[in-house]
């Protein structure tokens, strides 16, 4: 049960930071937006270090970590890539239905397959994240093509690949594995500085560093989550859960900007407590 609990927090953590990061991506830029979320990040949890009694991290924990920092922060960028420069109302659901499969699949080769309750309750929360994950209709009858889904399946295998070693890495420490996986991100992007597109990664307006904290605060309540769902059940229930995120982001949608809820997301909404109620027995 403490793993439901905690799968679901991180997907409230996620589904906020990312409707806060979203919204503020239009003025400041994806880059300005992510690279200062993930930094940070790495600066709250340094500071916090000296006062919590932490477990250590092993040298190859923290390198699974800062590999799987740099999975994420490539995958957040390719997700706002992608939905800027194809359609909405797919960018978002294959990113996330890829993030939550892939850990799945890791997880029955790793951990077995699952009993019957479970497999039926997975089943249910992958299609709520695409329930959920949908847009309204853009008005665009035209063919989905290879073009429209290659970034968004890049950017959910990169996001599915992070909460793959994230888990493995992590072990039983809570505090490191977050801070290396930070580390990781803010690398990953600094290199991405070094690129021919650097002059488009620039921010396109002074960074709101009060809304980046807060932002921060919540990617890393949501990533400190998502290990402790890990480490009290399976992984592949935590990433499921954890991937839920979009309906969070609905959601306040609808309750700070006004926006409507489509009947396809309200289906993905029962659909999501109702595989809850079954992954919680």
């Amino acid at each position: 049960m403490l793993s439901i609990l905690c799968g679901i927090s991180t997907a409230l953590c996620w589904g906020m930071a990312d409707f806060i990061g979203g919204a503020n991506s239009r003025k400041v830029g994806p880059y300005g937006m992510t690279i200062g979320t993930i930094g940070c990040g790495l600066v709250l949890l340094l500071l916090s270090a000296p006062v919590l009694q932490v477990s250590p991290l092993p040298l190859s924990g923290w390198l699974i970590c800062l590999l799987a920092g740099a999975f994420d922060a490539v995958g957040i960028l390719l997700l706002y890539l992608s939905m800027t420069q194809g359609r909405l109302s797919l960018a978002a659901p294959v990113s996330a239905l890829t993030a939550a499969a892939l850990p799945v699949l890791f997880g029955m080769f790793t951990q077995g397959i699952p009993g019957l309750q479970i497999v039926a309750g997975l089943t249910l929360a992958l299609a709520a994240v695409w329930l959920v994950s949908q847009e309204h209709d853009d008005g665009s009858n035209a063919p989905i093509g290879l073009a429209d889904l290659w970034l968004p399946l890049l950017s959910g295998s990169c996001l599915g690949t992070f909460l793959v070693l994230m888990h493995a890495g992590s072990g039983s420490a809570l505090l490191w594995p977050m801070v290396a996986v930070r580390s990781g991100g803010v690398t990953a992007l600094l290199l991405f500085m070094l690129t021919p597109f650097r002059s488009r990664l620039m921010p396109t307006a002074p960074l709101p560093w009060k809304i980046i904290a807060i932002n921060a605060l919540l990617d890393v309540g949501g990533n400190g989550a998502y290990i402790l769902a890990g480490q009290f059940g399976r992984m592949d229930v935590a990433a499921v859960l954890s991937a839920l995120y979009p309906g969070a982001t609905v959601f306040m949608a609808w309750l700070l900007l006004k926006e409507s809820i489509s009947r396809i997301q309200l289906i993905g909404i029962v659909t999501a407590l109702g595989a809850i109620g079954l992954l919680a027995q």
